[in-house]
């Protein structure tokens, strides 16, 4: 795969990214430095090799859930710098 002006243009479209000419060749060099070790992988003879799914044997490790004390919700609204009876307000974000 050739790696050229067109393609690091398409790749800094599509990331919303800028570069100057500078940038671009070593985003160029960088890239096909990339594309050459894929290629390298690819000769190696992986016939008769599982794919890799997960790092262990291991299946949902979790620990048991526990039910603990909290705060009050009186206790939470007192930092709070602007509340009523049982919520938090918040400035207003989303414009109709």
């Amino acid at each position: 795969m050739e790696v050229n002006d067109a393609l690091v243009d398409k790749l800094a479209n599509l990331a919303k990214l800028k570069f100057d000419a500078l940038e671009k060749e070593e985003i160029k060099s960088d890239l096909q430095k990339m594309i050459a070790f894929v290629e390298k992988l690819n000769e190696l003879d992986t016939t008769g090799v599982k794919p890799l799914l997960h790092m262990t044997d291991e299946v949902n490790v979790l620990r048991e859930d526990e039910v603990k004390g909290s705060i009050s919700r009186e206790a939470a609204l007192k930092n709070a710098p602007l509340h009523d009876e049982q919520f938090f307000k918040v400035p207003k974000v989303i414009k109709k």
